[in-house]
């Protein structure tokens, strides 16, 4: 009896360990975040919002933001495929890009600047000696949007933070620039499995409301890249705008009310 009873238990266990591979273990939704220096991790003088994001999250957060990306190159170097590559059914792609996407296509194209448009127009160039195709801003964030959504994951684009709206002397803050319309125009078409967040004018509202002085000390090396504390108020203000939006993808999982967060509902 006692051999029969091992016997079963071995067969059963052997029955659990091949199961098909689509029982699987429950798993928590993820958090990916694709961008450039201001959301990346960086040294200790500066470093990105998206250092500080996850302690506003109950799931888990993996930043794949890095220092000196735009749009294109993130797409061209194969980030934007590692993220796709790995997401499941329900995670969800925070992007944000702009600071490095101008500049001018020419005999001095940096691999960054994108083609100027609002959708498929490509341009000529050269970089590092090669004949080069360029999209726009749009049709990169389009793509990579629509490659996460077919894997069954969500999109939330994010508005590129603003450089320090106080370095003239006086606050000026106004759309934020066209990387703005941009990427609120390329989580609208993307349709219900995308979502926006104006996490420019959430930022330069707190920036206002911390003056002149208390805003440049946030911005230590230039007038682009914050401190940590600097980043912790940028992340801030991106739950800040998630939240006053309804919260949307990451409804429920937000740590932070918006009544602790400074600054108003825009």
């Amino acid at each position: 009896m006692h051999s029969s009873s091992l016997l079963s238990v071995l067969a059963l266990a052997a029955t659990t360990l091949s199961a098909p591979s689509g029982h699987v273990e429950k798993r928590a939704q993820t958090v990916y975040l694709a961008g450039d220096s201001t959301m990346a991790k960086a040294n200790g003088v500066i470093t990105g919002w998206g250092v500080f994001v996850p302690y506003s999250l109950s799931l888990p957060v993996v930043n794949k933001a890095i220092g000196g990306r735009s749009s294109r190159s993130f797409t061209v170097e194969g980030r934007f495929d590692e993220i796709i590559e790995v997401i499941q059914p329900n995670d969800i792609v925070i992007i944000e890009f702009g600071h490095n996407d101008g500049g001018s296509l020419s005999s001095s194209d940096n691999g960054r600047s994108v083609c100027p448009g609002t959708g498929a127009e490509t341009c000529n160039s050269t970089y590092n000696d090669q004949a080069v195709t360029v999209h726009t801003f749009p049709y990169y964030l389009t793509e990579a949007g629509k490659a996460i959504i077919a894997k069954g994951g969500k999109v939330i684009m994010s508005s590129q933070t603003p450089n320090n709206p106080w370095e003239s002397g006086n606050f000026s803050y106004t759309d934020g620039g066209r990387f703005v319309t941009f990427a609120k125009d390329v989580a609208k078409a993307l349709g219900s499995n995308a979502m926006y967040v104006d996490h420019g004018a959430y930022t330069a509202s707190i920036f206002n409301s911390l003056g002149k002085a208390g805003t440049d000390k946030l911005f230590p090396q230039d007038h682009t890249h914050t401190s940590p504390t600097g980043a912790d108020v940028v992340a801030k203000a991106f739950v800040k705008g998630l939240q006053c939006g309804g919260g949307g993808f990451l409804k429920g999982f937000v740590k932070n009310g918006t009544e602790t967060i400074p600054g108003t509902c825009l």
